[in-house]
């Protein structure tokens, strides 16, 4: 996330539980979410994730005057070496391979995040069909508006040496 700023509103809450069928009242019922133990509206997991929606560079998000996903043409920001995309590189492909969420505390309405985006850990395994696999790992810190550490997002990536043998 490169977002300067990641402002948290009910709307965009309650939109994200919807968009993952998450009918939780926590997460958008303002009487009833006063009745649990956070006391206010709280996002739901992953949500942190809404925060790509803040950032203009976000490599998934078109360009305007270039070709879209599904056009025949590279308009992803990923490349065909598997770079760019957060998983890739070398002669195969790229993916990504997990994402795992720590949270310090619950994000609530009110909250403006902002996320540091730093490389984690980097190893290798043999695969059986594709050669060598990369796996590295991206960590990025949410803070909200007092620097106060809420959420820790973890993702991982793997690339393989080659692409899969048939």
């Amino acid at each position: 996330m490169a977002a300067d700023k990641f402002p948290i509103e009910a709307s965009h809450i309650m939109m994200f539980a919807r968009s993952v069928a998450d009918d939780n009242k926590i997460y958008y019922d303002e009487d009833y979410a006063k009745t649990t133990e956070p006391g206010n509206i709280i996002a739901p997991p992953t949500f942190a994730q809404a925060s790509a929606q803040f950032d203009p560079n976000y490599f998934l998000r078109p360009k305007i005057g270039e070709p879209w996903f599904g056009s025949g043409k590279e308009a992803t920001g990923i490349q065909r070496d598997g770079s760019g995309g957060g998983g890739g590189g070398g002669g195969g492909g790229g993916l990504h391979a997990e994402q795992h969420f720590e949270y310090h505390r619950h994000v609530s309405p009110g909250d403006v995040l902002t996320g540091e985006t730093k490389p984690g850990k980097t190893w290798e395994k043999q695969g059986k069909r594709s050669g060598k696999l990369v796996f590295s790992e991206s960590i990025t810190e949410y803070r909200d508006q007092n620097g106060e550490l809420v959420i820790t997002a973890r993702g991982v990536g793997v690339r393989t040496e080659r692409p899969v043998d048939q």
